[in-house]
């Protein structure tokens, strides 16, 4: 049995844990989940086959006293424009033309790398169970001293908070305050990705799984590293950011009564 705590921090009742919450820890499994997810959602990029070879030009160079070949009339022996009305147009199709093909486009690749459905949530089960793990979560850098029990679950009533400041309460109430300082820090990344539309590096705090969402998404969304997430929505990605598990997570107590249909998924 583990308690379930009011929106002061005050025990309100007891919950029995679920038994997905027994599941082996597989940081293997967790992995590959973690990188098959990410790597579905990358975008592909490439150029089109026919990108700067759309045009009626061709080379005229390979015989002599032909018409429209460019031997003898100081032209580059390049493909160029058929024009109208005879002659040659401009140098066309190669790279160091204008309006050419690229030199050196970037290949089209597929990015995706796939898990079996069993064994994906084989991950989510094993990344969910480790969510009880304290020396997990300290491994991950989270600051849990003031935190009475872990999972962490909360009555119900959280879900229809709808302003930041009331969902800072409560997460304060619950132990987090030292938590929610620690995620405030950004650090400047190195490298090119500052100039990229990612300069900050920006830490993970605590993920809050509800069951129904009455207006905490809206309200909780500025909160620098906290994440939220209806049941159906939970992903191994959540649970193990940068597939590393044991992920600091509030429970509702809706959520953990319905968290069997994740065996559903």
């Amino acid at each position: 049995m583990i308690s379930v705590y009011s929106l002061k921090g005050k025990v309100v009742g007891k919950i029995e844990l679920p038994n997905i919450f027994q599941t082996e820890y597989r940081p293997d499994l967790i992995q590959r989940a973690v990188i098959a997810f990410q790597s579905n959602k990358r975008q592909s990029y490439g150029v089109s086959e026919g990108a700067g070879m759309k045009t009626s030009a061709d080379y005229f160079g390979r015989r002599r006293g032909v018409y429209r070949q460019t031997i003898n009339r100081g032209m580059s022996r390049l493909p160029r424009e058929k024009t109208g009305g005879g002659g040659l147009g401009k140098v066309r199709m190669v790279p160091q033309s204008v309006g050419g093909r690229r030199a050196h486009p970037p290949k089209g690749k597929d990015w995706r790398k796939r898990i079996n459905n069993k064994e994906y949530v084989i991950a989510l089960k094993s990344a969910v169970a480790a969510t009880k793990n304290r020396e997990f979560l300290k491994e991950r850098g989270h600051i849990i001293e003031d935190v009475k029990e872990i999972p962490l679950i909360v009555e119900d009533s959280i879900e229809k908070l709808n302003k930041t400041k009331e969902v800072v309460k409560v997460l304060r109430a619950l132990g987090l305050g030292s938590e929610l300082e620690r995620v405030k820090e950004k650090k400047i990344r190195s490298g090119r990705g500052k100039s990229r539309g990612r300069k900050y590096k920006k830490r993970k705090s605590a993920l809050i799984v509800i069951n129904e969402d009455f207006g905490i998404k809206k309200s909780a969304r500025n909160i620098p590293g906290i994440d939220i997430a209806r049941l159906d929505e939970l992903d191994i990605e959540l649970l193990a950011p940068g597939t590393h598990a044991g992920r600091l997570t509030i429970w509702t107590k809706s959520a953990i009564e319905n968290i069997d249909k994740i065996a559903e998924t």
